[in-house]
């Protein structure tokens, strides 16, 4: 990731000073940048950074890119934590209807629902919201967002369309996950004997297959809430939003490549953890996975 945003044309001195500024005067800030050491010199000094907790400067407003990083956290981590809780709450009950209908039409409207959902990308569903509850029906506000410490309930506000609009496609998709495990568990002989003792099949699913289902919709989980962080990036900026995702776009378009190392290490950070977490969660899930390992 370094060595691509080196080589990358463009100089963050020149996107600073201008394009009527002169080569002398792009060279000196560049050299008070650090821009002009060697690649594996600036490499060092910003892993050194990441280690130490030191993060630096941005290049282009001079703040701690901490600071930055830290006052963006306040509105991209509500809104995946939200955009989370959203998509669970569509997924886990579609997916383990649409298994035990799968035969019914029910279920195969529940199946066509979730390719739909697939389909559309987030900030397409963002935008059809805010049409909807916030031109239409006045209900929500259609973009930018108000400080936890200045009023909690519009904030909660202002976070609830893009929250929406997040967890409603993640949904969608691990909601074809849900489906799949709870029929595989459907399928398996110890559901077949506990309806054979007269059980029906949600009470046997309730009873006996839920958590052995929970094993591979938990991995996949893992995985998307990867999507949920680059579906954050887009969803802020269709609603105004001063994230992370936000923060990100316009370093890019600033040249601001510190702060855009930074915030890329942060979110692979993010991603590595929860999936850690994943792995830690197996043996709780299924105690025979930690006896097998």
């Amino acid at each position: 990731m370094f060595a691509v945003l080196a080589v990358l044309p463009g100089s963050p001195a020149q996107v600073i000073l201008g394009t009527q500024a002169t080569p002398s005067a792009v060279h000196a800030l560049s050299a008070k940048l650090g821009l002009d050491q060697p690649l594996w010199e600036r490499y060092a000094r910003w892993v050194g950074g990441l280690v130490t907790g030191h993060l630096g400067r941005s290049y282009i407003s001079g703040r701690p890119i901490a600071g930055q990083i830290g006052s963006a956290l306040q509105v991209t981590g509500p809104l995946v934590g939200l955009g989370l809780v959203v998509g669970l709450a569509v997924a886990l009950p579609l997916g383990v209807l649409g298994a035990l209908r799968h035969r019914r039409p029910s279920g195969v409207a529940i199946s066509a629902a979730s390719q739909v959902g697939i389909a559309v990308p987030n900030f397409v569903a963002g935008i059809l919201l805010i049409i909807v509850f916030a031109v239409a029906l006045h209900l929500l506000p259609a973009g930018g967002f108000t400080p936890w410490a200045v009023a909690p309930v519009t904030a909660i506000r202002s976070l609830a369309l893009p929250a929406v609009a997040l967890g409603v496609v993640e949904g969608a998709i691990l909601s074809r996950y849900v489906r799949s495990a709870v029929l595989d568990v459907l399928r398996s002989d110890y559901l077949r004997t506990a309806r054979a003792k007269g059980l029906r099949p949600a009470q046997a699913l309730w009873r006996h297959g839920l958590r052995n289902a929970a094993v591979p919709v938990v991995t996949v989980l893992g995985l998307e809430v990867a999507g949920l962080i680059v579906g954050a990036v887009v969803v802020e900026n269709v609603f105004t939003l001063p994230g992370v995702g936000t923060l990100l776009l316009q370093s890019v378009q600033n040249r601001d490549l510190l702060t855009v190392e930074d915030i890329v290490m942060m979110i692979a950070g993010v991603v590595l953890v929860v999936n850690l977490l994943v792995d830690l969660s197996y043996h709780l899930l299924d105690p025979r996975i930690g006896a097998r390992a």
